[in-house]
């Protein structure tokens, strides 16, 4: 087991079909104890109940809303108070809108950067302190193919830009606090078959965007949870900085 006597902390982890609760699915049967962090209390709660159980003891479930500062750093002090350290955090949570450049209004520009940007700020803000006291530790922070090929079919210019500060956010605090032993990685996920794209496809599009993925499929949320696992894990121990791209091919650099 990869994970074996680690904690991990996973934002936006409550969705039946989210990365981040096939994540946290995935860390818990490597061992870890897991703390889901989601804006809705009661979900979070019974995701982290549903996780197969650990030897080193229960996981919990917690309400945080990553656009508040203030909540982070209470779902942070609560995750010590359970775990003691943490050793592994994803900020995984992040919401779409998929509107042209003429139609953001200023309250979605701000909804959105500080769902998808700031919340990667404020929770790793929140974390690292623990983390560097503890000796290092590993974040990983999703952003988004829209980021790197300007737009995609879910997502706005105004998500594109915040997944794209992500990136360049990630590699400032891979700079500054790899002395600590903290590693700092982002990921980059095409389309993948979640809760926010489910539904959303016919059976034309889905075909249309299959001719353009080398892979021939689109992906699932096991695929992006199984870099997050790397990324947690001693597999990783001299990545940071990095840029993981699970995207079949739909874009290569």
């Amino acid at each position: 087991m990869l994970l074996n006597g680690k904690t991990a902390v996973i934002s936006g982890a409550a969705s039946r079909r989210g990365i981040g609760r096939a994540t946290a699915q995935l860390f818990a049967e490597h061992g870890a104890r897991v703390a889901i962090l989601d804006i809705d209390a009661d979900a979070a709660a019974d995701a982290a109940a549903a996780l197969p159980s650990v030897k080193a003891g229960s996981h919990v479930g917690l309400r945080c809303d990553v656009a508040d500062k203030a909540s982070c750093a209470e779902a942070a002090s609560k995750v010590i108070a359970s775990f003691g350290s943490v050793n592994a955090l994803v900020n995984n949570a992040g919401i779409t809108q998929p509107v042209g450049t003429l139609d953001i209004t200023e309250a979605d520009w701000q909804r959105i950067v500080a769902v998808n940007m700031t919340g990667v700020l404020f929770l790793s803000q929140a974390f690292i302190p623990y983390m560097r006291d503890n000796g290092g530790g590993s974040i990983a922070c999703m952003s988004s193919v829209s980021a790197q090929r300007g737009g995609g079919i879910f997502g706005g210019p105004h998500y594109s830009a915040a997944k794209a500060g992500v990136l360049g956010l990630a590699k400032a605090m891979a700079r500054e606090f790899g002395p600590a032993g903290i590693r700092v990685n982002s990921v980059t996920p095409g389309l993948i078959q979640t809760d926010i794209t489910g539904g959303k496809l016919t059976d034309e599009m889905r075909a249309d965007i299959i001719k353009g993925i080398p892979l021939s499929r689109l992906g699932e949320a096991a695929d992006v949870a199984n870099i997050y696992l790397f990324l947690a894990s001693d597999l990783s121990a001299y990545v940071t900085g990095a840029v993981i791209d699970v995207n079949g091919g739909m874009l290569i650099h």
